[in-house]
């Protein structure tokens, strides 16, 4: 009976060992360095909106605006007629390859008339993207990899920091993946708080993504998909391939801040520059 309970504890604390391993596996240390302010606090100075049907540089209905120091994205003024899939993307003027971001945003108000259910409460941090000039007018996303932010409703679960692939694939598992999303092991956000998410990227090596310290995704090898993806211009990626010498890979390109139908606030866009 003895020699039963002592293997049953020698079993639960292995167990424990390895749970503890995996939890720490999880956890990320931040790179030391310094952090730069992508967003001024004060105005949109250094990013370059492109919003679908318009040129790029035109900011229809002031979709993307300064209020209360808080870069928003509202539909306040110009939507009367409703979303209409004006799917938009704020860019920063200068593309990054090896970087840690990190965003605070929150979801705010009521969607916009005529958005689609699927973009209740969401919103994205779209990075090794191709530059706003070379989006088509009528093109909905940018090639590029999307991570996904979502806030909860009232009830269910509905993790944020997920991985969507406008245009893209990811190796994920050693696996090429080819679905256009799959969710974060992320909790659920609800309510108008305040979140903070941060993406660390070595260039066409290894992408993470964190919430509260945690890995809760993680993938490898961007890449253009030559088969267009969900990008409504056909042929579009076969051309961003060829303009990069016919290579797939990705190891760098342009960040940009989602406007898909619900108004959403970033109080911080900072960005802290990696060794290669």
């Amino acid at each position: 009976m003895t020699m039963h309970r002592s293997l049953s504890l020698s079993l639960l604390m292995a167990l424990t060992c390895v749970v503890a391993l995996q939890a720490e596996d999880k956890k990320t240390t931040e790179p030391k360095g310094e952090w730069i302010q992508l967003f001024n606090g004060k105005d949109l100075t250094g990013w370059v909106p492109k919003v679908r049907y318009h040129e790029a540089g035109e900011n229809p209905g002031n979709t993307f605006r300064v209020e209360d120091g808080l870069l928003t994205v509202s539909y306040a003024d110009g939507y009367e007629d409703g979303f209409n899939e004006t799917f938009g993307h704020l860019f920063y003027e200068k593309p990054f390859s090896n970087y840690r971001l990190r965003v605070e945003y929150r979801f705010i108000g009521d969607q916009c008339k005529g958005g689609p259910g699927w973009a209740f409460r969401n919103s994205g941090v779209m990075i090794h993207g191709e530059s706003p000039q070379d989006m088509g007018k009528d093109q909905n996303f940018p090639a590029s990899i999307e991570v996904q932010l979502l806030g909860g409703r009232e009830t269910g679960s509905r993790p944020t920091a997920n991985l969507c692939t406008p245009g893209t694939h990811v190796v994920m598992d050693g696996k090429l993946f080819k679905p256009h999303c799959i969710n974060s092991s992320s909790e659920t956000y609800r309510g108008d708080r305040w979140v903070t998410c941060e993406i660390e990227v070595h260039g066409n090596g290894t992408i993470k993504h964190i919430m509260d310290g945690d890995v809760v995704i993680e993938y490898e090898k961007s890449q253009l998909d030559p088969g267009n993806g969900s990008i409504s211009e056909p042929d579009h990626t076969k051309m961003l391939i060829e303009k990069n010498g016919g290579d797939v890979m990705l190891s760098g390109g342009t960040i940009s801040l989602q406007s898909e139908s619900h108004p959403v606030q970033f109080r911080k866009v900072e960005i802290m520059l990696l060794d290669e």
